[in-house]
């Protein structure tokens, strides 16, 4: 037509069924879909939406067991509670707004009350099962990418009341998925922990609490690097844990109705709130926030009434409301903090001693980096060095993101690289909307056990820091993932190493919130007049040499200058490889850090001997002899893919 318009008519509006919706429009159900390989990825929303109907149950009184099997991509969870009404189960897994939660008399406090999650997990499903036991008879369901392949009739059973899922992801939609156990574990460990008493049976181990949120610090810290034990208060829908440690940062676990609120809400600000003013009036000071909160490690959960969360992945809080007609989220926590924390530094003055001087020795710490942080800015400023090392994505630039820097933050990536190569392949293969490249000038230096001053003195750490925009905290991050993206020999792995140190030791939340990734780029491009294949390993090598039936040029990338920007943009676009730096619950840092970064070299050095493997050991002979070179020699070191 002229002036390419198009006809807009009746024929144009399109009604979409339950699950065309969900289908076309994931996202809006379950957040980012992604492989699995980050903890907000959609197949682990999947799993927790099934899994909070069964915490519903236990939090009403009914079934202390609940059991989740994930084997092969597949998920089977039951519960041990009422069981859905049988007359109503293919009903409530494929009929939006349907359920059994709108009232509010049955589930009060629940997790979920929109009708929709379990709905989303059978409309994303290749295969979907559901199986409700009630009183000596059960009823099965079973659903195919949310349409119904067969309606059993209710038959008697000698099992116990209950519900059981059992669901496949489709793979259409989860492209190359993989559930890993320790993201599962933990998701789970959290539930254990705001459901004392009951028990969580996973893949064969069983997860317990009978402490909740005392027994979640307790594993989550080394008591010898706490400035006081963990102080414990429980109250009518209200728990807190705290403590102050020796770590930089702020360290929160939040919790509304159970859910892990990752990205806080109104009930962790209405806590860091109270927090601050309880001691500030206790002491009779007006300390600054940031030193009374800095190195806390806490915990809170409150139970509320129709809780409204800003998405439907429910990570954050938005209502302010703890129920219809009750006082305000900032006034109930605020009262159970002032009374509950300011009675136990009366009763613990200790206690109360060891807060203050942790208070001080911050206050100093950061008067100290003002100064040196100011000076540092304006050199670099009149160097013009913070635009050279940083090429920032446009994401950035815009009026409106400046606006709403959550928003854009969520949308962006930076890549840390080294060397005017690997930085200047990156950055004219990047999508400048919405990925950034950071240049580091040679290997960082090594900060394990330096002070944040000394750190502010360096001048690469100090500008990393700034590109960042973590110099004020975590909350302020510029960038949903941080990737270090390094060269594939041991330079690049010790570079690689030193990086983690540095966010491990003044930047764990980085870490733990699942902002910090590690990029893989191929090892090997095999490749004839028709077909190129890239290789990851050398099976995978092996592999495409043998479907190219060896007739295939191959060529070994040993750094990320030497692949090519059109090349490239194919490795950091939609085929992206990742690996999350997993910072694991039990880990102490402390430890970690000391052993393979401090001075402990006999000890060290033994392990790299015990460990040193060359690839040659590993594959078949071949024509191909570059594994015989030196820099294929590589050190097998688990605690660099997870800490």
């Amino acid at each position: 037509m002229a002036n390419g318009q198009v006809n807009y008519t009746e024929d144009n509006i399109r009604s979409l069924d339950w699950k065309e919706h969900i289908r076309m429009r994931p996202g809006m159900y379950i957040g980012k879909l992604g492989d699995g390989s980050a903890p907000d990825d959609g197949i682990y929303v999947l799993v927790k939406e099934v899994f909070d109907n069964a915490i519903d149950e236990f939090v009403m009184g009914f079934g202390k067991n609940i059991e989740v099997k994930i084997e092969e991509g597949i998920v089977q969870i039951r519960d041990y509670g009422r069981g859905i009404p049988l007359g109503k189960v293919v009903d409530c897994v494929s009929k939006i707004n349907t359920g059994g939660k709108y009232d509010s008399k049955a589930f009060k406090k629940s997790v979920g009350l929109n009708g929709v999650g379990t709905k989303a997990v059978n409309a994303l499903s290749n295969y979907f099962k559901v199986q409700a036991v009630r009183e000596g008879k059960t009823k099965v369901a079973e659903f195919e990418q949310g349409n119904l392949l067969k309606d059993h009739r209710i038959a008697k059973t000698k099992e116990e009341n209950g519900t059981i899922v059992y669901f496949k992801p489709d793979d259409s939609i989860f492209k190359n998925y993989r559930f890993r156990p320790e993201f599962i574990e933990n998701q789970l460990w959290n539930y254990a922990y705001l459901n004392a008493g009951l028990k969580i049976h996973f893949n064969g181990n069983i997860l317990y609490s009978k402490n909740g949120l005392l027994d979640l610090l307790n594993k989550r810290t080394n008591p010898e690097n706490l400035r006081y034990p963990i102080i414990h208060m429980k109250g009518e829908d209200i728990e807190v844990a705290l403590t102050h440690g020796n770590q930089y940062g702020e360290q929160y676990y939040s919790f509304v109705n159970g859910q892990n609120t990752t990205q806080g809400g109104t009930h962790l600000n209405a806590y860091k709130e109270a927090l601050v003013n309880t001691i500030r009036g206790f002491f009779n000071k007006n300390y600054d926030a940031k030193d009374i909160r800095s190195s806390i490690i806490s915990a809170v959960s409150v139970r509320v009434e129709e809780p409204v969360f800003e998405s439907q992945t429910k990570t954050k809080l938005g209502s302010d409301k703890v129920g219809p007609g009750g006082p305000t989220m900032r006034t109930f926590i605020n009262d159970f903090i002032k009374t509950h924390l300011d009675n136990f530094l009366h009763r613990n003055p200790e206690v109360a001693q060891s807060i203050e001087k942790r208070i001080k020795q911050s206050e100093r710490e950061r008067k100290e980096i003002a100064a040196i942080k100011k000076e540092a800015n304006q050199k670099n400023r009149k160097a013009n060095i913070h635009n050279k090392k940083l090429r920032d994505c446009r994401v950035h630039l815009t009026d409106s993101n400046r606006k709403h820097p959550e928003e854009s933050r969520l949308k962006t990536t930076i890549f840390i690289t080294e060397g005017d190569s690997a930085s200047g392949s990156i950055t004219k293969a990047r999508d400048v909307q919405t990925q950034a490249v950071f240049s580091l000038r040679g290997k960082p230096k090594n900060c394990f056990g330096l002070t944040r001053k000394e750190i502010y003195q360096n001048e690469e750490l100090h500008l990393l820091q700034h590109a960042l925009n973590v110099e004020d905290g975590v909350d302020f991050l510029k960038f949903n993932q941080v990737v270090i993206a390094t060269d594939a020999d041991v330079d690049g792995m010790h570079i690689r190493l030193l990086l983690l140190t540095f966010f491990l030791q003044y930047f764990p939340d980085l870490v733990r919130n699942g902002h910090l990734y590690i990029l893989e780029t191929p090892l090997f491009r095999v490749r004839d007049k028709k077909d190129t294949f890239y290789c990851y390993s050398e099976a995978e090598k092996q592999e495409a040499t043998k479907k190219l039936r060896g007739k295939a040029e191959i060529t070994r990338f040993k750094g990320l200058g030497e692949i090519s920007p059109n090349e490239f943009g194919d490795f950091i676009g939609e085929n992206i490889k990742l690996e999350p730096v997993i910072l694991q619950k039990d880990t102490d840092l402390e430890e970690v850090l000391s052993y393979y970064m401090g001075k402990n070299t006999p000890n060290r050095q033994r392990f790299i001997i015990d460990n040193l493997r060359i690839e040659k050991d590993e594959i078949e002979d071949t024509d191909d002899k570059s594994y015989l070179k030196p820099e294929t020699e590589k050190v097998s070191d688990p605690e660099l893919e997870y800490v």
